[in-house]
């Protein structure tokens, strides 16, 4: 991914952004949100927005953590929902074959 900014070194705002990106449809969506976010900032202020301290790196991760494990969890649950009826609809044939045979 390539990133380009044109300042305006007069006011240190960043007149605009482009970027060339040959990754998938993620990459694309954010380099283009990215761009638009730092148009009509200050240099100090993109710095300041983008500088975590080390101790709080992984805070910019929560967020992603937290969609994956909601994500994992609700399929979790529908495959139990699955299993469940198609436990009942055993349980329902084998009884069905069972009073037949008697």
């Amino acid at each position: 991914m390539k990133l380009q900014i044109k300042v305006d070194d007069s006011t240190g705002k960043i007149d605009d952004a482009c970027f060339k990106t040959f990754g998938c449809g993620s990459a694309i969506a954010s380099s283009s949100v990215a761009t638009e976010w730092v148009k009509g900032k200050q240099m100090e202020e993109i710095a300041k927005h983008l500088s975590f301290p080390p101790v709080k790196r992984h805070c910019s991760m929560l967020a992603d953590d937290a969609i994956k494990a909601a994500v994992k969890d609700y399929q979790a649950k529908q495959t139990k929902k699955k299993l469940a009826v198609q436990r009942h609809l055993l349980r329902r044939r084998l009884s069905m074959l069972d009073s037949s045979l008697m």
